[in-house]
């Protein structure tokens, strides 16, 4: 999943994610880790940086083990991929922002991780499809999905905001990735990755105006 997205928005190399993966919840008992949660990105600030673990839960993990996702990304393993995309997604956008020294919001990080859930699927069941687009995700991801208000600790409405905003983008995306020709795919990785490096404050203003 990282290698994906250093691919699809042309990044930098970042800190291996696998270098920073807890699994065992015992392991983060020390942090503010929700507790109902199987994903959660641990952020630290410190004086000259930041600290980051990536907590994913060992069933989770063993799930996957037992139905690849790469070898078929199906209904029975596509919760267990998202949560581990998500982790990974936010992961890979906060390290490679630190790398700029650029603050990320919250909810830049959710809309990001959105997106980033629904591109990773989008790519990757292309490619087991031999090409053919899955014309379902969008209504997986963003219609039939519910956020758990417990897990969501308070944060529900900026949930269903990133949810949203990001639901739109997607539609975008999705439009151009049904067209299929080599040309639109061109055109949308050039405004995938503009995207990306966009702050929060723009990105929402991009949606707003072309989603």
């Amino acid at each position: 999943m990282q290698g994906a997205l250093a691919e699809i928005y042309d990044l930098a190399a970042t800190p291996d994610v696998a270098q920073f993966l807890l699994t065992d919840r015992a392991s983060v008992a020390g942090f503010q880790v929700a507790r109902n949660t199987d994903e959660q990105l641990i952020v630290a600030q410190e004086d000259d940086g930041i600290s980051l673990a990536l907590y994913i839960d060992a069933a989770v993990l063993e799930r996957l083990s037992c139905r690849d996702p790469f070898a078929a990304l199906t209904g029975e393993n596509l919760a267990d991929y998202l949560t581990v995309a998500e982790g990974v997604s936010h992961f890979v956008y906060v390290t490679w922002n630190a790398g700029f020294d650029k603050p990320v919001t919250l909810l830049e990080l959710e809309l990001q991780a959105e997106v980033d859930k629904y591109v990773l699927c989008a790519w990757l069941l292309r490619e087991q499809g031999h090409g053919r687009f899955p014309r379902e995700l969008h209504r997986a991801l963003f219609e039939r999905a519910r956020i758990d208000p417990v897990a969501a600790a308070g944060r529900a409405k900026l949930y269903h905001l990133a949810s949203s905003y990001a639901g739109r983008f997607c539609r975008r995306v999705a439009a151009s990735l049904a067209r299929g020709r080599r040309g639109a795919t061109r055109e949308l990785l050039a405004e995938l990755r503009r995207f990306y490096r966009w702050g929060n404050a723009r990105k929402l203003r991009h949606i707003e105006r072309f989603a």
